[in-house]
């Protein structure tokens, strides 16, 4: 599932990144930030009407992202405990 997917409210854990073409800024820009594998993921909050930006939210740090580029974060929703 693509982070920009994910219902509001929802946590997921970050899969991978995926590049958009060889040597992508944007993909190596969000490792950096840390969406990288295994980081718990939530998505907080959409912009009006469910367009841009998303306010997602690593750990005790929130980003807010275009849905394209959000787009380029794969998660996978776990099952509760």
């Amino acid at each position: 599932m693509r982070l920009s997917d994910l219902p509001k409210g929802a946590t997921a854990v970050v899969d991978r990144v995926d590049d958009a073409h060889a040597s992508d800024p944007i993909a190596q820009r969000l490792r950096d930030l840390g969406f990288v594998a295994g980081e718990p993921v939530r998505l907080v909050a959409v912009g009006p009407m469910g367009a841009d930006p998303l306010l997602i939210q690593i750990g005790s740090t929130r980003f807010a992202l275009r849905r394209n580029e959000a787009a380029r974060v794969m998660v996978r929703v776990e099952a509760a405990a």
